[in-house]
């Protein structure tokens, strides 16, 4: 399991997320994660209503940082940074 730092700067408004931190198996993975819903996955085929994060997956930024501790799941949000409106 690796940590990534993941990020968007497309929607910076009140109420939006801008990053997290995940453990997850790979960045595609990563990019891939919700930021505010546990361990669900955004459909990036579907229209984004929630309007909290990234409306496209090219707009969502992926840095390795390292190896996770044994002890984290897979998919598992380890802190994200929301600002409330």
């Amino acid at each position: 399991m690796k940590l990534y730092h993941v990020w968007q700067e497309e929607n910076n408004d009140y109420d939006s997320f801008s990053d997290m931190v995940v453990a997850a198996p790979d960045e595609e993975t990563a990019r891939d994660m919700n930021p505010g819903y546990g361990n669900d996955m955004i459909n990036w085929n579907k229209e984004n209503f929630w309007g909290s994060w990234a409306t496209k997956r090219e707009n969502v930024k992926v840095k390795y940082l390292g190896e996770a501790d044994s002890s984290l799941k897979e998919r598992q949000v380890i802190c994200s940074s929301f600002h409330a409106g």
